[in-house]
């Protein structure tokens, strides 16, 4: 068993992290870190338990210390990192130093010779790992998880990037107040309400997406090379993220045929049977009035992305359209660095 740390562990993705974790045959918590608030006191003592199932026994008496590298015990291997941006930018790269970071911070993401992986979409980004330890003299490492609105869409995207010509792609979601933290937006803002903006996220969604679809040039991402554009908003749905996309390619395709690939599409992770990996990463629904949230968002455990309505644009030449559903804060978030180490823990550790 591999011994790992949890960064941010009192927060939501920090509890999400520990939920996912507790009964991983892989992985065994070994060391939970948060603010100077909750340091000493035991895990159940520095925590309002938010998650829809019990608080783990296993971590119940684990004493929480701080987020310094110098408190974290040297038989943890890996630290999954919830941390907020600020603060993963300053103390990551001094994990870095010696454990190897799983990190769903967006800090670090867009770095040059940090990973942004999805390991079904470009695990080979995990070769820019000895050049980032070369150049910061790391017996550690970090490797990203994306923002969870493009994880969700880029795991849809990729089988039709790898079997058409794509042009350009709009999408416009619809999000789950999760993803903004428990406390991250007030009830009197969202209930009968949707809000039209999310700080950061359409940018996050239309460079992260067309950076994973690209290729590596050496130790250099070389973009995907088309155009997307994304307009965010907030709802009133606790989990899972809903988008509509539309796709536009170079040439005329057969929905049928798309609705295949998708299907039928899989990657890295189930070649590998790895734990975490969904045996169907993208499922495509033939209902009218699918995929929704509360339905489909813990498909395959939270892991999948779910979509539905796929259909021909009657506006635009060449072009599709269709809605997906991912679990923002399962495959969106935690689930997805946990799948991150489980690949790196099968094939570099």
């Amino acid at each position: 068993m591999v011994k790992v740390g949890v960064l941010g562990a009192t927060g939501m993705v920090g509890q999400r992290f520990i939920q996912l974790l507790a009964d991983h045959p892989d992985f065994e918590i070994a060391a939970l870190a948060a603010s100077g608030r909750s340091a000493g006191k035991k895990y159940e003592d520095a925590t309002t338990w938010y998650m829809n199932s019990e608080m783990p026994e296993s971590v119940r008496d684990i004493t929480v210390i701080e987020t310094d590298p110098a408190q974290m015990d040297n038989d943890v291997e890996i630290v999954f990192s919830s941390l907020p941006a600020d603060f993963a930018a300053k103390v990551e790269p001094e994990f870095a130093k010696d454990f190897v970071v799983a990190s769903n911070a967006s800090a670090m993401r867009m770095k040059k010779d940090i990973p942004l992986v999805i390991p079904e979409v470009n695990p080979q980004f995990l070769d820019m790992i000895e050049a980032q330890q070369k150049n910061n003299n790391w017996d550690g490492f970090i490797v990203t998880n994306p923002n969870c609105s493009t994880i969700a869409l880029t795991l849809t995207l990729k089988p039709i990037y790898d079997n058409f010509n794509i042009n350009r792609i709009y999408v416009s979601t619809m999000q789950a107040v999760s993803g903004a933290g428990y406390n991250g937006v007030p009830s009197m803002a969202i209930v009968d309400n949707l809000v039209p903006y999310i700080g950061g996220e359409e940018e996050k969604m239309e460079s992260e997406t067309l950076h994973l679809l690209g290729s590596l040039d050496g130790d250099e991402v070389v973009p995907a090379d088309f155009s997307l554009s994304a307009s965010c908003h907030r709802v009133p749905v606790i989990d899972g993220h809903t988008e509509a996309v539309f796709v536009e390619l170079d040439d005329e395709a057969d929905i049928d045929k798309i609705k295949k690939t998708m299907a039928d599409f899989r990657g890295l992770p189930q070649e590998l049977g790895l734990h975490s990996a969904p045996e169907q990463p993208v499922i495509v629904k033939e209902e009218d009035d699918r995929p929704q949230p509360r339905m489909d968002r813990m498909a395959y455990g939270g892991m999948a992305a779910t979509v539905g309505r796929v259909r021909k644009d009657q506006a635009f030449d060449n072009s599709f359209k269709y809605v997906l559903v991912g679990h923002n804060t399962i495959r969106g978030a935690a689930g997805a660095s946990i799948l991150n180490a489980e690949l790196i823990n099968k094939q570099i550790l």
